[in-house]
């Protein structure tokens, strides 16, 4: 039976924490019903927003097996499974089959550098591992490592993958995929400084896999919806243009300081950064506070933006 491809706003979640650092299991269940009432088709978990380098694998474990028990309506909960070496990635993705997942997202290991055949080779190792749904994620700023459009095709053919997620500045690489007609769903990062999201959407790509819907779900679900009319095109535009200051601010600082910040600051479940992360300056947040309150985003979704949410934020 061929795996559901995702579609629309895929939006990579923070993982919110207590104020003693561990996991906030509530938290994740709010942020899923959230995301289900407001638009987002699928989740990722434990995504490089979701600070997963910085989790341990028995937080890891415990993350799928938990949440997954709290899948809202219809919405899609991937996993991120990348681990350090081929096999740890096999297990990771092996767990996320047995818990329930929907599918799991891999992306090269971090800091070892690979090139191109080392990964692609990688990727269908684990590809064959397990029957889920899995989606590459194709980051050089964050692994090095840039599969170029034959790798991403080759990939493309095997029946588990389903989704791609482009975060290269080229849109003649994204031009290539989607001039290929794979049979998968063909997204991008959601930062306007990559200046892939309106190419990509034009040329037929199916959706975001964004983190700036851990703030604005709504609007990323217009921004990512698949065109089919022009209507769909004009609604995009209007929606990205309206919401350049945030797609901004979530990228202003590292992913997911930004966002974390700003989400503990207006009453979110986010929690605090994991160490040795910090959060944005009290300036800095001031100023994504008024940028909040001058999109009216604070009246749309109850969110706070009084003084006591800069304390908040602390």
């Amino acid at each position: 039976m061929a795996h559901i491809q995702p579609r629309g706003s895929f939006v990579a979640l923070v993982t919110p924490m207590n104020n003693d650092g561990s996991i906030d299991f509530e938290g994740f269940r709010t942020l899923l019903n959230w995301h289900q009432e407001n638009g987002t088709e699928a989740v990722l978990i434990m995504g490089s927003t979701g600070e997963v380098s910085m989790l341990s694998p028995e937080e890891r474990k415990s993350i799928i097996t938990e949440t997954a028990k709290m899948k809202p309506g219809n919405m899609l909960m991937y996993y991120g499974i990348t681990g350090n070496n081929t096999q740890t990635t096999i297990d990771y993705a092996r767990y996320a089959k047995a818990e329930g997942a929907d599918g799991a997202i891999l992306a090269a290991p971090a800091y070892i550098c690979a090139d191109n055949d080392a990964i692609t080779d990688y990727a269908m190792e684990v590809l064959d591992s397990t029957d889920i749904a899995m989606g590459f994620y194709n980051n050089p700023p964050r692994v090095k490592t840039d599969l170029h459009w034959n790798d991403l095709l080759k990939l493309a053919k095997h029946p588990n993958m389903v989704v791609l997620k482009e975060s290269t500045t080229r849109v003649g690489q994204v031009a290539q995929v989607c001039a290929a007609k794979p049979d998968m769903a063909i997204m991008c990062c959601c930062s306007p400084n990559l200046g892939l999201v309106v190419p990509t959407m034009a040329l037929g790509g199916h959706g975001t896999a964004n983190m700036t819907g851990n703030l604005i779900p709504q609007e990323m679900a217009v921004i990512s919806k698949p065109w089919e009319t022009g209507e769909d095109a004009f609604n995009h535009r209007a929606a990205w243009l309206d919401n350049l200051p945030v797609l901004h601010f979530a990228y202003s600082a590292i992913n997911p300081v930004a966002v974390k910040t700003l989400m503990r600051a207006v009453g979110l479940p986010a929690g605090p950064l994991r160490k040795p992360l910090k959060p944005l300056s009290p300036a800095a947040l001031q100023d994504a506070l008024a940028m909040i309150t001058a999109l009216g985003l604070d009246r749309k979704y109850g969110f706070n933006v009084g003084k006591e949410s800069l304390a908040a934020a602390e």
